[in-house]
C-alpha cells in the first residue's frame, strides 16, 4: 500500500475585500465560508462585514457548518476560487451565495440557475429509479466515503433486483460492462452523481420519501459529507 502524506498549505494572500468591492455587497446578515487554504484568515473578512458570522471551511460535498447557521444569516459570501464548493452551500441552505475571489480580485453572485438545474435533474433521475427493475449500488472503499452498511440495507429491499459494486478507484466507463443494470444508486461522495445520467444518491431517495431505511444512524459508517472529517 502506498503511503500518502497530506500537507496543509496555507495561503499568505490578503483575502480582504477592497473598499470598492465591499461597497457592492448588500446590507444584510452575512455568513462567510471558505476553503482550507484561506480558513485561517477568514476573520479578516468577518471584520469587514458588521455582524457577519463564520461558517468556516466548506467542501464540495460538505456544507454542514453552513446548514447549521442558515437561520442566522441572509446571504453567504464564499472566499476562494471556482463554483464547486459554493454550489453546495447554495443547495444545502437554499440561500443566495456571493463569490469573492481574492486572487483574481473578482466579486460576483452565484447564478440561481445552478440550483434550479440541479433540482430539475434530480427529480428526473428519481423518476427513472422508480421505473428501474435492476439497480446497481455503488460503494466506495475509501476512508470517509465508505457507506457499505447503507448499501447492504438498500439491497435487502424486495421492490427491485439490487447488485452491489464496490470499488476503490471509480471509473464510470467500467459500468458500461454491466448493461443489465437499468439504474445506479450512489452511496459514496454525493458529487459523483452530479450531471450523471441514470444515477442518483441514496440520500436523495431517502429525502424524497421514495425509500425508507429504518436503522439507527449510529449503525452507519459516517461518510465525510455528514461529518467533520476533512474539515479543519
Amino acid at each position: 500500500m502506498m503511503k500518502i502524506m497530506h500537507v496543509h498549505a496555507r495561503s499568505n494572500r490578503d483575502i480582504r475585500l477592497p473598499s470598492d468591492k465591499l461597497a457592492l455587497l448588500p446590507k444584510c446578515r452575512w455568513g462567510v465560508v471558505t476553503t482550507i487554504q484561506h480558513e485561517h484568515k477568514i476573520g479578516d473578512v468577518l471584520a469587514q462585514l458588521k455582524g457577519a458570522v463564520s461558517g468556516g471551511q466548506v467542501l464540495g460535498c460538505n456544507a454542514i457548518a453552513a446548514e447549521k447557521l442558515k437561520d442566522k444569516v441572509d446571504r453567504w459570501l464564499f472566499v476562494g476560487s471556482g463554483e464547486f464548493h459554493p454550489i453546495n452551500v447554495a443547495l444545502k441552505t437554499n440561500q443566495e451565495v456571493w463569490l469573492w475571489n481574492p486572487a483574481a480580485q473578482e466579486l460576483g453572485q452565484l447564478s440561481d440557475k445552478a440550483a434550479i438545474v440541479y433540482g430539475g435533474r434530480k427529480m428526473a433521475e428519481l423518476a427513472k429509479f422508480l421505473h428501474a427493475k435492476s439497480v446497481g449500488i455503488i460503494v466506495s472503499t475509501k476512508i470517509g466515503q465508505k457507506n457499505l452498511v447503507r448499501a447492504l440495507e438498500l439491497a435487502k429491499r424486495a421492490d427491485k433486483e439490487y447488485f452491489i459494486f464496490a470499488c476503490d478507484e471509480l471509473d464510470m466507463r467500467q459500468f458500461e460492462n454491466f448493461p443489465f443494470i437499468d439504474f445506479w444508486v450512489n452511496t459514496a461522495c454525493p458529487r459523483i452523481a452530479d450531471e450523471r445520467v441514470n444515477m442518483v444518491n441514496v440520500d436523495d431517495l431517502i429525502e424524497a420519501g421514495i425509500v425508507k431505511l429504518e436503522k439507527e444512524p449510529m449503525a452507519y459508517e459516517v461518510p465525510i459529507w455528514k461529518s467533520q472529517m476533512g474539515l479543519k
